[in-house]
């Protein structure tokens, strides 16, 4: 059937408005009109922009799209198919399918189908990170343009350029009203990355109505105080002036830069077009015909292709990307003999292991009644594991000397503008930020982590549930776990937060409770390579346990343990983590004496130990012993699956106060004798 327009870029972008409205409209559910508006800028970075080879999508050296207004996913679905993207499997292998069918498209929001509500990372080769939650898909694009810059600092040769690639984020008013969008943007600005652009849609619509109900500022003066570079296009539909302002992206050397891209949200829908009813909910079959006939579409034809546009885009960016993507093989060709070492770091990093002899170094603690806070034990843990694996990569939120999470060894250096081969990276005091970041280290392939008071968690828990969600091994570091931090108070001691990050599925907390439960908690947390790690760890010091006395530590692969125990069957079995483990074996001793038979389980990581098989789990925690104290500085909640119904449970029920950490522990009775209160009562 023909179409009106014989204009082949016409009918590309329109193409992908039309795709998109049926989709939207056959699910009932969904946002059509910003598909609509933004469809030629997607047109534009994909099929004439981008450095990318839709036969190999995740080659190391294409540039990267991240779609960061999220609710608009049928924009990028509708490209990814039209492009022709293939298909990979979990393991990142071709699949000689398409990434995107015709018929994912038609099933848009349905159970099965890889074309989500939301772009979900791990669906469909080309969802570069999960997006939806406004702002985080921005913050995610900073990690990965600080990945480049990193990667081509360490990499890159005088004869072989590995990493050159380019990030383009597209984003909305809702995006930049977001805290965490400017959080990422000041950091990206200080870092002058360059290889880094944020396309706005400013479209004057939000769900409410126009955006002067609660957004009135000058986005690109507020841009320029961040120190980026600002174009302007006037009119989304201008594919010129589109170009031309990309192209002021690629010859600005020292800053990222923002395009800010004037649209209209639903164009070409006659009766809602420019107005918020075109934002969250389908345009209307009737609607949706009078956007076709204004686009020379046959208006009754769903899901319709003109014939030659898939053509179209093999011709561009089919074969631009395949070019560049043999270009890059034959000097990754060359790279590999002429750098046999750094070629082998790089193929641990591209396959997601870990290099031979990672751990080799982790240290073995001797055993001190005085001991030491774990976050010391962590920092130099964390050393011992970072310097054999050379594509670790992290930083704290400006605490670094209270969390002990910089790199100290030699060579590790600084993350710094200009300044990209250190490993130590500064966030300044933007925590939500950081999480973000991370995540967007993360999905370059580095081993990244982050770090911070725990308390700060409040600050990061998006960027955390959403590492989870993208089975991303990103490595958490809060310190000053407890009520334990002491003289700062209430606002800065953590009671509900292990809870709450122990709500966040897939997250695994550890809470060690002693330097070599750090060592092992370290060493296990770091083979998990599809989920996040939080380390919960004290300002305090705690006693490290003398291990020919007590259970190896070893034993904290299986989230929990038996660390000391009783001939025959316990009278009381006490169970804590960190550093409220020796409360537990003092009362222990003291209970032993008084003939009891007492069983001490450390718990450092409850999803791990959930993790075991039942019989490991009845072996620690036998159900005929009902008698169980669990004994934690925070809130009882998530121990209750473990001590039962007739459990007790010594820690806090509500907020803590400011004094010496013994005398604020004292104050709330998680002590000694209120740990033998409970056993004996």
């Amino acid at each position: 059937m023909s179409v009106a327009s014989t204009d082949i870029e016409n009918l590309a972008v329109d193409t992908i408005r039309t795709l998109s409205m049926d989709a939207v409209q056959t699910a009932n559910s969904g946002h059509p009109g910003t598909p609509m508006a933004l469809a030629p800028i997607a047109y534009q970075l994909f099929n004439h922009t981008m450095n990318y080879d839709p036969a190999q999508p995740q080659w190391p050296g294409r540039d990267r799209f991240v779609l960061s207004c999220g609710h608009a996913s049928m924009l990028l679905y509708s490209v990814l198919h039209l492009a022709g993207v293939q298909g990979v499997d979990h393991d990142g292998n071709l699949t000689g399918q398409p990434s995107i069918t015709l018929e994912d498209i038609k099933n848009f929001r349905q159970i099965g189908s890889p074309c989500a509500g939301h772009p979900e990372f791990g669906e469909a080769a080309g969802i570069e990170t999960t997006t939806g939650p406004l702002g985080a898909g921005v913050s995610n694009s900073v990690g990965m343009a600080m990945a480049e810059k990193w990667l081509a600092a360490n990499y890159n040769t005088s004869e072989q350029t590995l990493f050159d690639y380019n990030v383009y984020a597209l984003c909305s008013d809702g995006d930049l009203m977001e805290g965490v969008a400017c959080e990422a943007a000041s950091l990206a600005g200080h870092l002058k990355l360059d290889n880094l652009c944020w396309i706005y849609d400013d479209n004057h619509i939000t769900i409410e109505g126009d955006t002067d109900l609660s957004f009135s500022e000058d986005v690109g003066e507020r841009f320029k105080g961040l120190g980026w570079n600002v174009a302007h296009v006037a009119d989304a539909n201008d594919l010129v002036a589109l170009r031309a302002a990309l192209d002021s992206f690629h010859g600005c050397s020292d800053k990222p830069t923002i395009i800010i891209v004037r649209s209209i949200i639903g164009w070409g829908a006659p009766n809602k077009q420019n107005t918020h009813g075109a934002h969250g909910a389908p345009l209307g079959w009737d609607e949706v015909a009078l956007a076709k006939e204004n686009y020379g579409f046959p208006k009754d034809e769903k899901f319709y292709v003109p014939d030659g546009l898939r053509e179209h885009f093999q011709r561009n960016v089919g074969e631009r990307g395949a070019d560049a993507y043999q270009a890059w093989s034959a000097t990754w060709s060359d790279y590999q003999k002429a750098h046999p070492d750094k070629a082998t770091e790089l193929k641990a990093m591209f396959s997601g292991q870990l290099p031979d002899g990672w751990d080799r170094d982790i240290p073995t603690f001797e055993a001190s009644e005085k001991g030491d806070a774990t976050r010391n034990s962590s920092g130099k843990v964390l050393n011992s594991i970072a310097k054999n694996i050379p594509f670790m990569i992290g930083g704290s939120a400006d605490l670094a000397p209270s969390n002990k999470s910089e790199l100290t060894f030699e060579g590790a250096g600084n993350f710094l503008p200009g300044q990209y081969a250190g490993r130590n990276l500064h966030f300044g005091i933007r925590e939500h930020a950081m999480a973000g970041v991370v995540n967007g280290l993360s999905l370059s392939g580095l081993r990244a982590y982050a770090a911070t008071f725990f308390v700060f968690t409040d600050y990061m828990r998006g960027g955390m549930r959403l590492a989870s969600i993208m089975h991303q091994p990103v490595l958490y570091i809060l310190t000053h776990d407890s009520i334990g931090v002491g003289e700062d108070g209430p606002t800065h001691q953590p009671v509900e937060h292990l809870t709450a990050c122990r709500a966040i599925p897939g997250l695994y907390v550890f809470r060690p409770g002693d330097a070599n439960e750090v060592a092992e908690c370290y060493r296990t947390a770091m083979t998990i390579d599809d989920h996040p790690s939080a380390f919960v760890l004290s300002r305090q010091n705690m006693p490290t346990f003398d291990r020919d006395v007590y259970a190896s530590a070893s034993l904290c692969a299986k989230g929990g343990y038996v660390l000391s125990d009783c001939e025959g069957t316990p009278d009381v079995i006490l169970m804590a983590s960190g550093s409220e483990l020796g409360l537990c074996t003092a009362a222990a001793r003291e209970l032993t004496d008084a003939g009891k038979n007492v069983r001490v389980v450390s718990m450092p990581c409850m999803e791990l130990f959930a993790q075991q098989s039942p019989s490991y789990r009845d072996e620690v925690l036998p159900p005929e012993v009902t008698n169980r104290v669990a004994v934690e500085a925070g809130i009882r909640m998530c121990w209750d699956r473990w001590i039962g119904s007739a459990g007790k449970f010594v820690g806090m029920s509500g907020y803590g106060a400011s004094g010496p950490y013994a005398e604020v522990y004292e104050h709330f009775g998680i002590t000694v004798e209120a740990v033998i209160d409970a056993a004996n009562g």
